[in-house]
């Protein structure tokens, strides 16, 4: 199968599968999941969220998924801004998921096809997708000429990690990326494992710098340490089992799934001609946020 249909497919079947996946915890104040999404794009709080969406015409959602961003965008900014979702494989999901939500709609779209039907937007947000896509650079370009004059485009995209990390989660996605989706889950599940036995020791380890291994000094919990600098093994505890498997299928089924760097990201805004207004790296990946026209 072509890497791309791959991709889609793997997708298709993760959001069909768990159609309400973090949608809860991405909406709970106080959540892990809601705490990364406003520390990574500089928000201190919600509130901070809702001044930042004030005064948008139009929200662009860019590969939505099931729509749980799409949500939270929807609860902050003002009843009147339109929140448009686009996605590849589950706009529709996004669209049952948010039925009856006001001022909502959702479209099936492709990244790195023409997107000029869908009109301009004040921000538009795209986290967590670009790295999925064949050409992330061309998929941000399009998605540039989607920005309103002063409008804001705010992304997030997979870091190159540590060695060992980034090639022991290759060995996994080249195993299981061909299988269906009932394998590919059985291999997550006992990944997932793993990761909820680490996390269950409480324990904490203080270790020097490795720099051959990427290993930064410092003091980490036993599970964090083998997920930063080894291999992904996610564990949320408030989240449940299946929850976790479909996070951790989430990294390792898709085989579109690039790794990039400050340097290289900072270049995408250089030529589209943007402003950078934030810029957030941490262990996982790289947030940027910049202004058109500014």
């Amino acid at each position: 199968m072509e890497i791309k249909q791959q991709t889609a497919k793997s997708f298709s079947e993760k959001w069909h599968n768990n159609r309400q996946l973090a949608f809860d915890e991405t909406l709970r104040e106080g959540s892990d999941i809601l705490n990364w999404i406003l520390t990574r794009n500089g928000l201190a709080n919600t509130a901070a969220m809702s001044d930042w969406l004030a005064g948008r015409q139009r929200v662009l959602d860019a590969g939505c998924g099931n729509g749980r961003v799409t949500a939270l965008l929807r609860r902050h900014a003002a009843d009147e801004t339109q929140v448009v979702g686009i996605d590849l494989t589950a706009s529709h999901i996004a669209a049952e998921n948010l039925a009856g939500a006001p001022n909502v709609h959702f479209e099936k779209r492709d990244l790195l096809e023409d997107l000029s039907g869908i009109g301009k937007f004040d921000l538009i947000y795209c986290q967590e997708v670009l790295h999925h896509t064949a050409d992330p650079a061309g998929a941000f370009h399009n998605l540039t000429q989607c920005l309103a004059e002063g409008g804001e485009i705010a992304i997030y995209v997979y870091k190159l990690k540590a060695p060992m990390r980034e090639y022991c989660d290759d060995l996994i996605r080249d195993r299981i990326s061909g299988l269906p989706y009932e394998e590919a889950m059985a291999a997550m599940k006992q990944i997932t494992e793993l990761g909820r036995v680490l996390s269950d020791l409480k324990v904490s380890v203080t270790v020097p710098a490795v720099d051959v291994l990427g290993i930064q000094a410092g003091t980490y919990d036993v599970q964090r340490f083998v997920y930063h600098f080894f291999a992904k093994c996610f564990w949320n505890p408030d989240m449940d089992f299946d929850a976790n498997a479909a996070i951790n299928y989430d990294w390792y089924h898709p085989q579109l799934c690039t790794r990039h760097t400050l340097d290289e990201v900072e270049g995408w805004f250089e030529r589209a001609g943007l402003s950078i207004v934030h810029r957030h790296v941490d262990p996982y990946g790289i947030t940027v946020r910049g202004v058109k026209g500014r």
